[in-house]
């Protein structure tokens, strides 16, 4: 998705700011985003800042891609982040996303999940990743529901715990 937004039937997709730092802090500090990705730091706005410049701010910047708020179309509710990331650790981009737990089950994380697929469909790329803690049987479930094939594990940078790789059919 290199536009600056994406609808569908029931979200908007757009790229975070400096002025989603409210959300990102209360979305970064709980308790399955640390237990499943891990403590990025950010306790109040000025460290939320902070995670988006170097996050998906110069991920935008280097890439034309990268995580984007996931907002309820009706209300303008910030629910989640979802986007295609670059990493020079892994050889295709990946899938990722994170929700709070309010909105967890009422498939709006399939929903924007899909629109980044269908969106780096569009722009020729052919394969897609994921990765995943292999204990979060929810993120795991969805990539199963996206059609998404397990393909071993890998280790991120710096650390000793695998993680499990999805890619899209016919990566």
């Amino acid at each position: 998705m290199d536009g600056a937004e994406r609808l569908t039937p029931r979200l908007r997709i757009r790229r975070l700011t400096p002025a989603d730092a409210g959300f990102i802090v209360e979305l970064l500090n709980q308790p399955d985003f640390l237990r499943h990705i891990g403590d990025r730091g950010a306790r109040d706005e000025h460290q939320a800042n902070g995670w988006l410049r170097s996050g998906p701010l110069a991920s935008y910047a280097r890439d034309g891609s990268g995580l984007h708020a996931v907002e309820l179309r009706g209300t303008g509710t910030a629910i989640g982040i979802c986007g295609l990331l670059q990493r020079d650790w892994l050889p295709a981009p990946d899938l990722g996303f994170a929700y709070l737990p309010a909105w967890y089950g009422q498939g709006y994380a399939r929903e924007a999940a899909e629109a980044m697929l269908e969106d780096a469909r569009a722009c020729g790329i052919g394969r897609v990743l994921a990765i995943v803690s292999p204990d979060n049987e929810r993120s795991t479930g969805l990539l199963r529901r996206l059609g998404m094939r397990e393909a071993g594990t890998v280790l991120a940078p710096h650390s000793d715990d695998p993680l499990l790789l999805f890619e899209t059919p016919g990566g």
